[in-house]
């Protein structure tokens, strides 16, 4: 089966990058690999940070509707748990997680968006939820992550009607965090996990985990968990190196392992 989803290795940063001409449609192939390659740079220790990547004409434009439209109810009771899991994936991958938007990033290429922890968007991008035009609501985590970012009243403005959002709007709710020229986005994306991925991995797994997870549950267990890791910290050579250089040389020149 030819391969949709790539994961390429150059410098500690591993770029996921979609291929399915012309628009990225997300079908059950795809999604399966993308879980796969989410796995992958999850395991690897030369994947220090990650780019999600769908090309410099289009992050990914959703689902794929002709694929969905055959499908049953039966069909989706039985896919949509892979479904859910190939994003969920993404979205667990304890390193730090930049999407590159280009052009579109509608229905499921908006909720693949969501899944990282920055999103940088190209001028000409276009965000949206817009299954409800098509009778549905989102299915890969849209309904949640959307919510928890941009909070419940956005949220719904944009899965109620299905719009799409430019660029400019999407900065100013939250939906993206960067804008700049349609030529620079891949560029500045590995610039961000570049930065990141010189830093001390156990610090960055455990302060993703931290802040993820914490927004799962009530603030009590969110700082018994903060607590933990932030223990658990104290047993890795990165804080000692932190440590130590921050004494002997003053902050923000250690070089971390």
């Amino acid at each position: 089966m030819e391969r949709s989803v790539h994961l390429e290795v150059e410098d500690g940063i591993g770029t996921v990058r979609l291929d399915r001409p012309p628009m990225n449609a997300l079908d059950a192939a795809m999604q399966d690999q993308l879980r796969e390659v989410a796995e992958e740079a999850s395991r690897r220790a030369d994947v220090r940070a990650v780019v999600l990547w769908g090309g410099e004409k289009v992050f990914a434009a959703g689902a794929d509707i002709k694929e969905m439209q055959a499908m049953s109810y039966a069909d989706m009771a039985e896919r949509g748990g892979p479904l859910q899991e190939a994003f969920t994936a993404v979205a667990r991958i304890p390193k730090p997680v930049v999407a590159a938007v280009t052009g579109y990033a509608l229905g499921g290429g908006c909720e693949l968006a969501l899944c990282a922890d920055i999103r940088i968007a190209a001028e000409n991008a276009k965000l949206g939820q817009p299954e409800i035009l098509l009778g549905l609501i989102p299915g890969a985590g849209g309904t949640q992550r959307l919510a928890r970012l941009i909070g419940p009243s956005r949220a719904k403005d944009l899965i109620f009607t299905g719009r799409q959002v430019k660029a400019e709007e999407a900065l100013r709710i939250g939906l993206v965090d960067q804008v700049v020229p349609a030529e620079e986005v891949y560029a500045a994306a590995r610039a961000w996990a570049a930065r990141l991925a010189a830093g001390p991995a156990l610090a960055l797994r455990a302060a993703k985990e931290a802040v993820d997870r914490g927004l799962e549950t009530d603030i009590d267990s969110g700082l018994a968990l903060e607590r933990s890791l932030f223990a658990g910290l104290f047993a890795t050579e990165d804080r000692e190196t932190g440590m130590r250089s921050f004494v002997e040389e003053g902050p923000g020149k250690a070089k971390f392992r």
